[in-house]
């Protein structure tokens, strides 16, 4: 026999965790080695009592950690043994780092409590829905955020762009995040993208009803085209509550990088930053997101998650494409190319700064499209209301409004954000500033400390809504990293108007 079972009734390790289920097993490898496996309400701790081979003898790992667990019987149909396997992602440290990142573990073991083959998989799906049950109440938890869950099993549909960023998202998603979503039991349907705005149109007409959630695997110019397909359904209003998903597969990936700083973690990029994302897909955590509505000179209404740039980091962003091919690197090179040739931009910025109590007249766009209204923008051939603040005319080298934190994996630009502060984090850069000081704000950028290098020509303001008229007679607008008509714009935020799976 296998396994020896016992049931403590109400045991507390310590005085804390009570213990729900103690067995001994062996290992699936080699059956000569033998483990005491005990479930906690917090963790999994696996004890070595056999001798050999050598090698760390006990192992504890929480709950928190963990994806799911499955049941199963062996390839072998004479064994009459059962398995579970529990999957874990906890942090460990990187090889040749201090820091530390999400990394696989699988713990698997074999129960063989008799002779017969239907007691033992009993048995094994028992200590499988322990594990999961235990890893769904060992959610991760975030001060002053309201989180919800996605119905589980969650029905996903999953998007992926093949061409974003190294045209290796497909790749991606077959090396790490299948076998991701299969462990956690998330049931979902791949939907290639064959062409710009595919995914737009797909979800303005789809039957919602199928999904639980929908989850983009690319840059942050497919989540854009999601969004804005989401708000230009008649059922706007119950489509956006859809909860949303992001795995990087792009070049940028910034709201990925967001969300795995709000987790708390430290800076990842590349594969390690989908493991994360993939690790928090897989936890089902939902909390609210901020969108802004903007407005173009052509009296298109958008709907932006990310930010909105004028300048240089809009040329940066749209020139950069023909270094695609180098992944988040195309940021650096075309930072580089346009420094050598830097830039100065006429044109005037107004803005309601956060504090200030809005004007007690509401006023609207003179043709106000789907989507919640926008009461604190005037038509943008009025001038702006008079509680706002006006920038009169200036040289600029830069505007970005942004409302996460991240405008690349390695660009902190925005430390204070968060996902639902209904606010726009506004920034803009005066000119006069040198080739050399603008260098070092964005070197300050990777880790979030610009905004403490006293640069005179760097200005930073909380706001609700803003206008920008370029006066510059060419140029680029971006949102959320995509170009837009150039001229006239303004934006307003929508506090908490999106879902997102974030954890």
């Amino acid at each position: 026999m296998d396994q020896k079972k016992t049931e403590p009734d109400s045991y507390h390790r310590n005085g804390i965790a009570q213990v729900v289920l103690y067995g001994e097993f062996t290992a699936t490898a080699n059956r000569k080695v033998r483990y005491a496996v005990c479930l906690t309400e917090i963790d999994l701790t696996v004890q070595k009592i056999t001798s050999t081979p050598a090698g760390r003898s006990k192992v504890v790992f929480n709950l928190r950690d963990c994806v799911g667990c499955r049941a199963f019987k062996g390839e072998d149909n004479t064994d009459v043994g059962a398995y579970f396997s529990a999957y874990f992602y906890p942090f460990k440290r990187r090889w040749m780092s201090s820091g530390v990142a999400r990394q696989r573990v699988e713990q698997c073991f074999r129960v063989a409590l008799a002779q017969d083959s239907h007691a033992n998989l009993e048995e094994a799906q028992r200590w499988a829905r322990a594990i999961d049950e235990g890893s769904v109440r060992q959610l991760p938890q975030r001060d002053g955020v309201l989180y919800s869950e996605v119905r589980r099993p969650c029905r996903v549909m999953l998007l992926l762009n093949p061409h974003s960023g190294k045209g290796q998202a497909l790749s991606l998603f077959t090396g790490h995040v299948q076998r991701m979503l299969t462990e956690a039991g998330v049931p979902h349907t791949l939907v290639i993208t064959e062409r710009q705005n595919h995914a737009r149109e797909l979800v303005r007409e789809a039957d919602l009803s199928q999904w639980d959630a929908m989850v983009i695997i690319s840059g942050d110019g497919l989540l854009f085209e999601v969004v804005n397909g989401l708000m230009e359904r008649e059922d706007w209003e119950a489509a956006i509550q859809t909860p949303l998903g992001i795995l990087p597969g792009g070049s940028g990936n910034a709201l990925a990088a967001s969300i795995h700083h709000y987790s708390g973690s430290q800076p990842v990029s590349s594969e390690e930053l989908l493991v994360s994302c993939g690790f928090l897909l897989c936890k089902g955590l939902v909390s609210r997101m901020d969108l802004v509505s903007v407005h173009t000179a052509s009296s298109q209404r958008l709907f932006s998650f990310l930010s909105l740039a004028w300048g240089f980091v809009a040329d940066v962003d749209i020139e950069s494409e023909k270094y695609r091919h180098v992944g988040a690197a195309r940021f650096t090179v075309g930072t580089l190319v346009r420094l050598a040739s830097l830039r100065v931009y006429q044109g005037r910025l107004a803005y309601l700064p956060a504090e200030e109590t809005p004007s007690t007249t509401p006023v609207t766009p003179t043709t106000p499209p789907r989507g919640p209204p926008d009461s604190l923008l005037a038509p943008l051939e009025q001038p702006v209301p008079g509680d706002w603040t006006v920038v009169e005319e200036e040289d600029f080298v830069l505007m970005l409004a942004m409302y996460q934190s991240h405008l690349a994996e390695d660009l902190l630009a925005a430390p204070g954000a968060t996902l639902e502060d209904g606010l726009i984090h506004l920034f803009y850069v005066k000119a006069g500033i040198s080739r050399a000081a603008l260098l070092r704000l964005f070197l300050a950028m990777e880790k979030g400390t610009h905004l403490a290098s006293s640069c005179p020509y760097l200005v930073h303001v909380k706001v609700r809504a803003l206008r920008l008229e370029p006066f510059s007679p060419k140029g680029v607008i971006t949102v959320d990293g995509e170009s837009v008509d150039y001229g006239p714009i303004q934006a307003q935020v929508h506090g908490g108007l999106a879902r997102l799976i974030s954890g």
